[in-house]
C-alpha cells in the first residue's frame, strides 16, 4: 500500500537547516546512504544509536510503501587516526599491535557489528559495500577530479585543492556552515603536512610508508585511498550521481560529509544529495560516548549486565525504546535510572498490546481511533518524531486499560484499526519486539521446582533428613508441598 501518497513527510535537511517536504527523485522509490562503521574495534552504544536512528527511518519509509535502496558501507581501509590526513590507519595499527593480518581485524569486528545489530533487531541494508572492494573505482574518481584541475599530486600522494574548488564558484563549508577564512585561521600546521598546498586540503590518495601494511598500486604510488573518497564512490555507484538521503552521525558533518560534497560535486557538476540527515550523540557521564576516550559501554554489556554503569541487565527492546524516547537530532544522556524508567514504560506498552486480543467490542466507540491514527502519522511525518509518537501510543495504552475495565467502548472495526496501527508503529516502525517480563512469581516457581527436584534426589538416596528439611523450611516460608502419584506439586499460602 502506498501510504506515502496520503502523508506529507517532512525531513530536517542539515544543508538548508530547515524542515523540507520530502519529494524523492523518483516517485515511490528512495535512495539512502548511511556512513557505516570503521571496523577496527567493537561497535559501542553511541555508534549503535546512530545506526538505530537510520534503521527507524528505513523502517518508516518502507512502512509508507516506498521501495528503498539502503546502502550502508563498511570502512575497512583508509581511516587514519586524525582528520588531518596524518597518523596510522586504524585497522593497520590494530593488526600491527596484535600481530595479525588487517583482514583478520576487519573480519572480527565486522562479524561483531552484524551480531550486535541482529540482537537489537535491525533490518539489514540493501547493500553493504566495503572500501577495499572499491579501490579501482576510487582511483578512477581521483583521475576525474585531477582532470578537472581540482586535485594535485605531490610525492606520490594526491590532495583535493579546497581553495581552487571555492574559487571555481563552489562552497566548501556549505554543509557545516564553516567559512574558508575561519578554516584557514583555525587550521594547525602539523608535521608531515608540508606536501599540501594549503592546510585545509584533504587527501584523495596517500603514499604508503614502509610500515603501512594495507597498500594498493595506483598511477601515483603504492598507497591507499583517503577516508572521504570511499563514500563518494560507493554512494554514486549504487545510488547515482544524485540521490535522496545521506545520513550519519553529527560528528561526520565536518570534515567527512563536507569533503564528500566537494568530491562528488566536482565530478557530476551538481549537488549529490537532496536531504542530509544527522543523528545526534549519546552521552555517558555527561560526555560524548567515544572509543578514543574510553568513555563508552558496549551493547553486549547492557544485555548481560556485566558493566560498571548499570544496576542490572536490560532487554534489547528496552534499549531501543530508550533511544526512541528521544528525537534522533537530540542529545541523549545514558544512565541506569533512565534505562529503568524506559523499561517500565516498555513493559507497560507491551502489556497493553498483549491485551488487545481479549478486548470486548461494542456497537459504538468512545475513542476516535482514526483521529488518533492520524496523530501517530503526523508525529512521524514531522521529521520522524518518535517521542511524540510514543506519547500518542500511551494515549492508546490508557484507552486499552479503560476497555479492559469496561470504562470505555470500541467497535469491532475500530478495534481492528487500533490493533493494526499500534502493531505497525510499535513493531514495524520502531523495531521493538514483544518481550515479556519475567516477574517475581516466575522466579519463585523456578526456585521451588529446583528444590522439589533436589528433595526427590534426597528421597531416592534415602536421605530422609534432607528431604524433611527442604519440606519444613519451605512450609515455614508459606510454601506447602503435596506429594501425589504424578509427582510433587506446591501451593503458596
Amino acid at each position: 500500500m502506498e501510504i506515502y501518497k496520503e502523508n506529507q513527510l517532512k525531513i530536517y535537511n542539515s544543508l538548508s537547516k530547515s524542515k523540507e517536504l520530502f519529494k524523492p527523485l523518483t516517485e515511490g522509490r528512495v535512495g539512502m546512504y548511511v556512513c557505516g562503521p570503521t571496523v577496527y574495534s567493537n561497535v559501542h552504544l553511541g555508534n549503535v544509536r546512530t545506526f538505530m536512528s537510520f534503521d527507524m527511518v528505513f523502517r518508516y519509509l518502507l512502512h509508507l510503501g516506498y521501495k528503498v535502496r539502503y546502502v550502508r558501507n563498511i570502512t575497512d581501509a583508509g581511516h587514519l587516526e586524525n582528520d588531518a590526513d596524518e597518523g596510522e590507519d586504524r585497522i593497520s595499527k590494530k593488526a600491527r599491535i596484535e600481530e595479525i593480518e588487517p583482514m583478520e581485524v576487519v573480519q572480527r569486528y565486522t562479524v561483531d557489528f552484524h551480531e550486535t545489530l541482529e540482537k537489537y533487531n535491525f533490518l539489514p541494508p540493501s547493500i553493504e559495500p566495503t572500501a577495499t572492494g572499491h579501490i579501482v573505482e576510487q582511483i578512477e574518481m581521483i583521475k576525474e577530479i585531477m582532470e578537472k584541475g581540482l586535485a594535485y599530486e605531490v610525492n606520490g600522494s594526491v590532495y583535493f585543492d579546497v581553495l581552487k574548488y571555492n574559487e571555481s564558484g563552489n562552497n566548501y563549508g556549505i554543509l557545516s556552515g564553516r567559512k574558508m577564512e575561519d578554516a584557514i585561521h583555525n587550521t594547525r600546521t602539523l608535521d608531515g603536512q608540508s606536501d599540501k598546498k594549503n592546510p585545509q586540503d584533504f587527501a584523495l590518495w596517500k603514499k604508503a610508508d614502509e610500515r603501512h601494511i594495507m597498500r594498493w598500486p595506483s598511477p601515483w604510488s603504492d598507497g591507499f585511498p583517503g577516508w572521504h573518497l570511499e563514500c563518494s564512490v560507493m554512494s554514486t555507484k549504487y545510488l547515482g550521481e544524485q540521490f535522496d538521503i545521506h545520513g550519519g552521525g553529527m560528528d561526520l558533518k565536518f570534515p567527512h560529509h563536507e569533503c564528500e560534497i566537494a568530491q562528488s560535486q566536482t565530478c557530476s557538476g551538481h549537488k549529490p544529495v537532496n536531504y542530509w540527515m544527522h543523528a545526534n550523540m549519546l552521552l555517558l557521564n555527561s560526555q560524548k560516548m567515544a572509543k578514543s576516550t574510553g568513555n563508552f559501554v558496549l551493547p553486549s554489556e547492557i544485555l548481560t549486565g556485566e558493566n560498571n554503569i548499570l544496576s542490572k541487565a536490560f532487554a534489547p527492546s528496552v534499549v531501543r525504546f530508550f533511544n526512541m524516547q528521544a528525537h534522533y537530532r537530540s542529545i541523549l544522556d545514558f544512565s541506569s535510572d533512565a534505562l529503568e524508567a524506559s523499561e517500565k514504560g516498555y513493559y507497560k506498552l507491551m502489556d497493553a498490546v498483549n491485551s488487545l486480543p481479549n478486548i470486548q467490542t461494542s456497537k459504538t466507540s468512545s475513542f476516535d481511533v482514526l483521529k488518533w491514527k492520524q496523530q501517530c502519522y503526523d508525529a512521524m511525518n514531522d521529521d520522524f518524531n518518535t517521542p511524540i509518537l510514543i506519547a500518542h501510543l500511551f494515549e492508546a495504552v490508557k484507552v486499552i486499560n479503560q476497555l479492559k475495565e469496561q470504562k470505555a467502548t470500541i467497535s469491532a472495526d475500530d478495534l481492528v484499526e487500533l490493533k493494526e496501527t499500534i502493531n505497525a508503529f510499535v513493531f514495524d516502525v520502531m523495531g521493538l519486539t514483544n518481550e515479556t517480563k519475567q516477574d517475581s512469581s516466575d522466579k519463585i516457581d523456578g526456585v521451588v521446582a529446583l528444590l522439589i527436584k533436589l528433595r526427590k534426589e534426597a528421597r531416592d538416596n534415602k536421605d530422609w533428613a534432607l528431604s524433611d528439611q527442604i519440606r519444613d523450611e519451605l512450609l515455614a516460608l508459606g510454601i506447602q508441598l503435596k506429594d501425589g502419584r504424578e509427582g510433587t506439586s506446591f501451593s503458596i499460602n
